[in-house]
């Protein structure tokens, strides 16, 4: 078989046998053409330690950062598991090969006010702005992941319990809180602003398509731009903000987690700078000689 060939596979026990999403086996495909373009000529079952060690270089040098050439590498590792699985070759050539450990910058969020002023943006007598406040809403009151709101079913939703039902990464299911705010705004979206569109899809265009990912991202921008928003925003940045101020109010990481549909903490642990500050603020508040 090809390298090509090799990949394919793999992405489709990827598929299949691990259920991970569109998106993640689209991040997984474009590392795997890297490493193969890479690679050359060299086949997969003869690829060695220096050659995993040499495309990592060759990702740095066109301006890769250390968490994109680690997702790379973590790719390339699964690829070459599979093969081991598959028994076409008994080494694996990135055992020894160390993954390269980057910084992890702050989460970017907005303030409470700029969240207001964002929510205050659309204009709630059209049905299009209808639509986007019960977008914002809800993504700002459950920290959905940009693809699980736009890829939210009707009957995922339950507005009287206050809970929604989502499919995060790896088609794993979790429920999770709505609140008040983000209950009228989309009962308000289906009475007035929706239509009689047949989809099961939630929130859809004017023309009953489904919204994609990069037309809410544009949107988003759009009132941003209405509220006068200075920083980069993007619906990643509203999902920081939610867990940002739910532990900033005392919430458990734990409980964020879960909400989050992070399959590890230590992934939601980038948010412990809110906790760090608010026990110097505790710390200034009550220590005698602080």
């Amino acid at each position: 078989m090809t390298n090509r060939e090799w990949s394919e596979k793999f992405l489709s026990y990827l598929r299949i046998e691990r259920g991970l999403s569109q998106n993640t086996l689209s991040s997984y495909k474009h590392d795997l053409e890297m490493y193969c373009r890479h690679l050359g000529r060299t086949p997969l079952l003869k690829a060695q330690r220096a050659d995993v060690s040499s495309f990592l270089r060759y990702l740095y040098s066109h301006g890769l950062k250390a968490r994109s050439v680690a997702r790379a590498l973590a790719t390339v590792r699964g690829l070459h598991k599979f093969l081991l699985l598959e028994k076409a070759t008994t080494e694996n050539p990135t055992t020894t090969v160390e993954a390269p450990r980057g910084f992890h910058p702050l989460p970017h969020f907005l303030n409470i006010d700029e969240v207001d002023r964002l929510l205050a943006a659309p204009d709630l007598t059209t049905p299009v702005g209808l639509r986007d406040r019960a977008m914002i809403e809800v993504l700002y009151a459950t920290g959905l992941r940009v693809s699980e709101l736009t890829g939210m079913r009707i009957d995922g939703i339950n507005l009287k319990s206050g809970f929604l039902r989502c499919f995060g990464k790896g088609s794993k299911e979790r429920v999770v809180p709505l609140g008040e705010s983000a209950c009228h705004a989309v009962e308000a979206y289906l009475k007035d602003g929706r239509g009689g569109h047949a989809s099961e899809l939630l929130f859809l265009t004017p023309r009953g398509a489904p919204m994609s990912r990069f037309e809410f991202w544009e949107i988003l921008k759009r009132y941003a731009a209405k509220a006068e928003i200075r920083k980069n925003i993007s619906p990643h940045v509203l999902r920081h903000s939610f867990a940002t101020h739910l532990l900033d109010r005392g919430a458990d990481l734990r409980a964020v987690q879960m909400m989050l549909g992070h399959e590890n903490i230590s992934t939601t642990q980038i948010y412990t700078h809110v906790i760090r500050e608010r026990l110097k603020q505790i710390y200034k508040s009550y220590h005698p000689r602080a």
